[in-house]
């Protein structure tokens, strides 16, 4: 499977270690570079990549309003947000806009390879700990668990089925398809199943948007 990729960061120095590494790989080509969030939604309906590098802190349109408009515009388009604080709302408002997850910059050059193929793939990187300490961050914010009526989306969570409200807990604490099977008993298979039925009845388009449902809408919270 041949992976395309577009690199968005206002520094040159950082784009070029990183083309460097990617085009090392076999699979992975870069297809552009892009300094601001403006020519970052211009190269991406033109190029149409298959996953995008995005930094958030970038003069002019920042990487947030850039991933929320190449999701809205370009969606086949797959938002992997770099960071370089774990902790940054930044990075979590990319998230809530559609970003299919994020790293911190200095992730090891192989792992940022598997994360690009695993959300070229469909798949959300999701750090447990680092999603941990977002949600704690915003913890305030979200609804009492609680509370079934503080939920903005109750219509939604009323279709989901009883195993499918566990699964998506699980999802929300940040354990994998195999965790989670391992966990609840059943069969990967099964749980694959249960998180696409998920992301149908919720209208959400991956494992990320998901966990974001989760806490808010208060049927998960940070511990």
């Amino acid at each position: 499977m041949s992976i395309s990729v577009l690199l968005v960061d206002d520094q040159s120095l950082l784009r070029s270690g990183m083309r460097m590494v990617l085009e090392e790989q076999p699979g992975l080509t870069v297809v552009g570079e892009a300094a601001d969030g403006d020519h970052a939604i211009r190269l991406a309906a033109q190029l149409r990549p298959d996953v995008i590098l995005m930094d958030v802190r970038m003069p002019g349109t920042d990487g947030i309003e850039a991933t929320r408009r190449i999701v809205r515009d370009t969606p086949t388009c797959r938002v992997l947000v770099l960071t370089t604080f774990d902790l940054d709302e930044y990075a979590y408002a990319a998230l809530r806009h559609g970003a299919s997850g994020f790293l911190l910059k200095d992730v090891p050059p192989a792992d940022l390879v598997t994360a690009i193929r695993a959300v070229a793939s469909g798949d959300a990187i999701v750090a447990p700990s680092v999603t941990r300490r977002l949600l704690d961050a915003y913890a305030t914010r979200l609804p009492d668990p609680r509370d079934t009526k503080s939920s903005p989306d109750a219509p939604a969570l009323a279709a989901l089925t009883g195993r499918e409200r566990e699964v998506l807990v699980e999802i929300a604490a940040g354990l994998s398809n195999a965790e989670i099977a391992a966990k609840l008993y059943l069969a990967e298979a099964t749980v694959k199943t249960h998180l696409g039925r998920i992301l149908t009845k919720l209208g959400l388009r991956d494992r990320v948007q998901a966990i974001v449902f989760a806490y808010r809408n208060g049927i998960a919270h940070p511990e």
